[in-house]
């Protein structure tokens, strides 16, 4: 199976979570569509947005990468806050979100695809 998270890209990501059986890859990290990911099956906040995206690609987002990425997916109208629990304030990913995270996904569906015939020869 295929997971959202496959390392298809290496970018630097200073609180990844090591894969034993492979050490030399690194794992993906696009902050903004990691969050609409981790909203897509429920609204969260900001601990279980990122207790979610580690079990779902093994990458750790800091506070700081978190919370930057959450200021401009509301800002772009992609996710919304709702009303704050206790000290906690969840978000959920809005209609146009879905939207935006749908193509996104199609898009690294098709790179997939496109990179995996490139390697059939090899």
């Amino acid at each position: 199976m295929l997971q959202l998270c496959d390392n298809y890209v290496m970018r630097s990501t200073r609180n990844e979570v090591p894969d034993k059986k492979r050490p030399e890859l690194g794992h993906y990290s696009d902050p903004p569509l990691l969050v609409l990911a981790s909203l897509s099956n429920g609204p969260k906040h900001g601990h279980a947005m990122i207790e979610d995206i580690l079990r779902l690609c093994g990458t750790r987002l800091g506070p700081g990468t978190l919370y930057g990425a959450i200021a401009r997916l509301e800002q772009q109208g992609w996710i919304e806050p709702l009303p704050a629990e206790e000290r906690r304030r969840p978000y959920r990913i809005t209609g146009e979100g879905m939207r935006v995270l749908r193509a996104r996904l199609a898009t690294l569906q098709q790179f997939i695809r496109a990179g995996a015939e490139r390697l059939e020869p090899l």
